[in-house]
């Protein structure tokens, strides 16, 4: 497929698609056509004595301010020099890549007032893999993304910085100037309003979405597997997943959850082993998984509803509706994925919280298990300390679950005076996750060492397919040994996102 920026409906599949190279895109003539007729319009107002916000005023507090038409292009540099101001460390290329896609589909839309020249050169920065270098931090997340989306545009007028890809290396960042030169791109002058549009807008709390919600997607599947192993390993019970009981609290996430479950014990020798065991009863972190995993579904959802409405927004300011109006408003601000942020960074922080649950249970040395998963205990620690690992991680993630945007810090001499503060809440989220994956990983090397206890029963084929997996790469614990090089091929194996986690329900 081609997808028609300016024109085609984004969502979080062919955003993706767009920046892995596997869906192209391209302008097409209606796209064309809105950005011209759009920016007719600008010049129009832009060569009037009317005064028009962001056209031919400052900006913020100097919004009273005209400025003559001579002055309006000079305007528009300025803006970008003097708002990029951003600190820390870059954000990841792939994140920058998003900013530039996004940004290109809103200003396709029409009502931004832009040049055809200057989206045509951030789709050259696209194709030729000229990605600018961003910062980290400096965003309140509103009025846009001022700061992140200055430094990107920075190389539009020579300034600012690019990664560079060599074979074999690491990227690496040089001068913008020096790769513009490189590629025969000649440096930009801005016109009226095109700083403006250009750093107005929350690409960068939506391109912290979009990541987010590439990882969270696979890691809810991944936590269904690891709580399968895990009960597997336990040989815990299956009756808390039945669609019966379900039924009777059909929460959207809860039937997915149980449904999955059931379908990862399908044809289980070792759970029917133990079907008419006497337990009642298994503790919550097995018992409560559709509850506890079908919320976290539920923010995700939440969340990746409100993110694809963003994708195919226009969340510059002013925003141009004909030759003589120009409407100044709030769409810029940040709150409306800000809170989603903050929601779904809780319910990934349970992800990781209810797994450490399920990683001291195994240790425990119940249900025919031996403490700290080792027959041989005493002068071996076995797997105790791993969870230690764990219980960090989601403390860690805990204090991350503080929400951004919650506080509010009034900027630009009070003009600003309410900030959604999503920026932090993308990044946190994106850091949530990342220690997610450290606590899966983990939990996976317990289970697969549990279910070695329970040999020679097997379990469900799609069980066996991923303990497979793992022992391809650790080895059971027979004595101690040092762990953290199978905690990290672990690791290792969930960022890459190497476990089989489909199943049919």
């Amino acid at each position: 497929m081609t997808f028609k920026y300016g024109v085609d409906t984004l969502n979080l599949d062919i955003v993706c698609g767009i920046a892995d190279g596997s869906i192209k895109a391209e302008l097409c003539q209606e796209a064309l056509d809105q950005i011209n007729k759009s920016r007719q319009r600008v010049e129009v107002m832009a060569s009037s004595d009317k005064a028009v916000y962001g056209i031919n005023t400052g900006f913020g507090p100097l919004c009273d301010t005209q400025i003559s038409p001579g002055d309006t292009n000079l305007l528009q540099k300025n803006l970008l020099i003097t708002h990029a101001v951003g600190v820390g460390e870059p954000i990841a290329k792939s994140i920058s890549k998003l900013m530039l896609i996004t940004k290109v589909h809103a200003l396709s839309r029409g009502f931004s007032g832009i040049r055809l020249d200057v989206v045509e050169r951030m789709l050259a920065f696209i194709d030729l893999d000229l990605i600018p270098v961003v910062p980290e931090q400096g965003s309140v997340g509103a009025s846009g993304d001022l700061a992140p989306l200055s430094h990107l545009f920075l190389p539009l007028i020579g300034e600012g910085e690019f990664w560079q890809s060599e074979e074999g290396q690491n990227d690496k960042v040089v001068p913008a100037a020096d790769l513009l030169k490189q590629h025969g791109l000649e440096i930009m002058d801005l016109h009226a309003k095109e700083g403006l549009a250009l750093i107005n807008g929350t690409q960068f709390i939506l391109s912290h979405a979009i990541t987010a919600l590439s990882k969270m997607r696979y890691l809810l599947d991944l936590a269904d597997l690891t709580g399968a192993m895990s009960i597997e390993g336990m040989q815990g019970s299956e009756s808390p997943f039945r669609d019966e009981l379900h039924q009777t609290r059909a929460f959207a996430g809860n039937l997915q959850v149980a449904a999955r479950m059931r379908a990862f014990f399908k044809d289980s020798e070792n759970m029917a082993n133990h079907k008419d065991c006497i337990r009642v009863q298994d503790p919550y972190s097995l018992r409560c998984i559709p509850q506890v995993h079908g919320a976290s579904r539920n923010a995700y959802n939440h969340l990746k509803e409100m993110a694809e409405i963003e994708m195919n927004s226009v969340t510059d300011n002013p925003i141009v509706i004909s030759s003589e109006e120009a409407i100044s408003g709030g769409s810029f601000h940040g709150q409306p994925l800000a809170m989603v942020l903050d929601y779904a960074s809780i319910a990934a922080a349970e992800l990781g919280n209810i797994s450490d649950r399920r990683c001291y249970l195994l240790l425990e040395g119940l249900h025919g298990l031996p403490r700290l998963l080792t027959k041989a205990g005493g002068l071996n620690s076995g797997m105790m300390i791993p969870q230690y690992a764990t219980a960090a991680l989601v403390t860690e993630n805990k204090s991350l679950c503080f929400p951004p945007s919650a506080d509010s810090i009034p900027t630009s001499m009070g003009q600003e005076d309410h900030v959604s503060m999503g920026s932090i809440s993308g990044r946190q989220l994106n850091q949530i996750l990342g220690n997610v994956d450290k606590i899966f990983a983990i939990e996976l090397m317990y289970a697969a060492q549990a279910i070695e206890f329970r040999r020679p029963n097997k379990c469900s084929d799609i069980i066996e397919e991923n303990f497979a997996i793992i022992r391809a790469k650790v080895d059971m614990l027979e004595e101690d040994r040092l762990l953290k090089p199978d905690i990290d091929a672990l690791i290792k194996l969930v960022k890459s996102r190497a476990f089989n986690v489909s199943v049919k329900v």
